[in-house]
């Protein structure tokens, strides 16, 4: 009945994308100051079961039923309901049940983003509350109005694995909570593992092959296309970031070299089954270029985003969608963009992106003021001092005297 290729597929890039959120929780953790490893991680690791949950029980519906044309689905198949274990996905290759957790992976990772930018300042209650709250009201919405035939999609917005979707929603969230939660009291913390830093990336970055090939949901020469423009840009974002860098420190940054490739990665994001190779290698330079730039005015201005979430995933998204606009070919997906000849495409894009990310803003830090009238959002003095890991978990990543 089902493509057994197809299938597999499915199966497998849903499996690299949820490999891709343990990657996020070792490149965090290695950033993190020694005294919140764990507090960190577990921010991370905790969305696999929460997201997973509210994904079955409502997000799914709330995404991906509903009118055409509308902001958020209804509930129709809430708890998965009506949906046979055995129904194909619309174009009849494999099962709907494949499509579901495949997106339920990209749910899971989205919020588990924002937490770099206020690592070490948020008490693990309040987070849990934002992680429910975040999802129903920002990236559900946004879900089905791009990716569930909503607004957006009605009216001819492209995001081809969540430039519009994933990073600008959840990096313009991570700045509104880093407004929110003010600086830290210690801002110099230096990473803890570099090591750890480079092996959460290239779980990312292996991931990414699922992010993006699979969101062509077939097995088609756009999905080798994605592959390839993944991989390409990332390399190209990675040196350019690694060049920057030398030639303003007059050192290589181990820790830049692997900024550069998560940036590339998130700006590609949007645009990879859409434009051709050599855009690609462009939209790589542009993206290291750029979001170096953005995290030194960041640190510039004094914004303590911990973990530059704004920087690479706010920026590189918006940046990517943008340049999705720019690059669109129609001869590669049928849609043109601004060099092919359709500018109304590339203004789309622009009004879109930036409309997510204003809104993602502002939600976020009026969400994050009421959460703090039911639980504190900030943690105290001391338990900053002491670090989130042993003050809130009661646990040490290390045994002590072991860094």
């Amino acid at each position: 009945m089902f493509d057994s290729g197809s299938t597999t597929f499915m199966v497998l890039a849903t499996s690299l994308v949820m490999l891709m959120t343990p990657g996020l929780a070792f490149f965090y953790g290695g950033l993190a100051g020694k005294r919140n490893i764990l507090g960190i991680m577990i921010q991370t690791f905790v969305s696999l079961g929460i997201t997973t949950i509210l994904w079955v029980t409502i997000g799914y519906s709330l995404c991906f039923s509903g009118g055409l044309g509308g902001i958020i689905g209804n509930l129709d198949h809430a708890f998965l309901r009506g949906i046979p274990f055995d129904q194909a996905y619309d174009n009849g290759k494999y099962p709907v049940y494949i499509f579901i957790a495949y997106q339920m992976m990209f749910a899971i990772i989205t919020p588990a983003l924002i937490t770099g930018a206020f690592v070490n300042r948020v008490t693990f209650k309040s987070y849990l509350i934002f992680l429910v709250v975040w999802q129903i009201l920002v990236y559900y919405p946004f879900v089905h109005m791009v990716w569930g035939g909503g607004l957006l999609a009605q009216w001819g917005v492209l995001d081809f694995a969540g430039g519009i979707v994933v990073h600008a929603t959840a990096g313009f969230a991570a700045l509104a909570s880093v407004f929110y939660v003010g600086k830290r009291r210690d801002t110099f913390s230096p990473p803890n593992s570099i090591p750890l830093v480079a092996i959460g990336t290239g779980l990312l970055w292996f991931g990414w092959y699922g992010f993006n090939a699979g969101s062509e949901l077939d097995v088609d020469a756009i999905t080798t296309l994605a592959f390839l423009n993944t991989d390409v840009a990332a390399s190209f974002a990675a040196i350019t970031w690694l060049v920057i860098e030398w030639s303003r420190d007059r050192k290589p940054k181990f820790v830049g070299l692997m900024t550069g490739a998560v940036a590339g990665l998130a700006t590609i994001t949007p645009a990879a089954g859409f434009v051709p190779l050599w855009a690609a290698m462009i939209i790589g330079i542009l993206a290291g270029f750029i979001c170096y730039w953005a995290v030194h005015l960041k640190n510039k201005l004094g914004w303590d985003d911990a973990l530059d979430v704004w920087g690479v995933h706010g920026v590189g998204g918006t940046l990517g969608t943008i340049l999705l606009g720019v690059f669109a070919y129609k001869s590669i997906n049928g849609q043109s963009g601004l060099l092919d000849g359709d500018p109304t495409f590339f203004l789309k894009e622009v009004v879109a992106v930036l409309g997510a990310a204003a809104y993602a803003f502002i939600f976020t830090y009026v969400m994050l003021a009421i959460i703090n009238f039911i639980t504190p959002v900030k943690v105290s003095e001391s338990d900053e001092n002491i670090g989130i890991d042993e003050s809130i978990h009661g646990e040490r990543a290390y045994d002590e005297g072991a860094l």
